[in-house]
């Protein structure tokens, strides 16, 4: 299964907000709040590669106070 790790920026002060709506999305598996550079840290787990773009285009960025997004793409790893 195809992993992404999207890091983001809200507006100020709207980390919660964000989080709660990332809630609603299916693929999303993870999403903590962080400090530093980026606000937010989301794990996005889906069943085809060409199914990412479209969760991170079509709804993580288009959540009200995202400012702006990096995606990571996993080409390798594990799970404990």
């Amino acid at each position: 299964m195809p992993v992404a790790y999207v890091l983001i920026n809200t507006e100020v002060g709207a980390e919660r907000e964000v989080l709660e709506r990332l809630r609603e999305i299916p693929e999303v598996t993870e999403a903590h709040i962080v400090f530093g550079i980026y606000d937010v840290i989301v794990k996005v787990q889906v069943e085809r590669q060409d199914q990412l773009g479209e969760v991170i285009s079509s709804k993580i960025r288009r959540i009200e106070r995202v400012r702006y997004t990096l995606t990571l793409l996993s080409v390798e790893g594990f799970a404990r």
